[in-house]
C-alpha cells in the first residue's frame, strides 16, 4: 500500500478555513456598500455590471453580500 499518502491536515480545518474565507468575502467598505446600493437602484440584479464598478469584487461576491444583507426572508413577509 505504498501508493497512499497520509497528510496531517484535519478535514475539519478545511471547513473552518472556508467559513473564514466566506466571511471575509462579505466584508464590504462603506463606499462599496453605497456604490452597490446606488447601482442596484439603477440596474437591479445585474451583478456583473455592478462588479465592473468595484475593483477586486466579483459578481458572485456582490450577489452574496446583497442577498445576505437585503433579502427579505419568508418569515418577515
Amino acid at each position: 500500500m505504498g501508493g497512499l499518502q497520509h497528510t496531517s491536515q484535519d478535514p475539519s480545518e478545511d471547513s473552518t478555513k472556508d467559513a473564514k474565507d466566506e466571511k471575509s468575502e462579505l466584508e464590504f467598505s462603506e463606499d462599496e456598500v453605497s456604490l452597490v446600493a446606488r447601482m442596484f437602484s439603477l440596474v437591479g440584479k445585474r451583478w456583473g455590471l455592478i462588479a465592473g464598478r468595484i475593483p477586486g469584487r466579483s459578481a458572485e461576491e456582490i450577489k452574496k453580500y446583497w442577498t445576505s444583507k437585503y433579502s427579505i426572508s419568508s418569515s418577515e413577509r
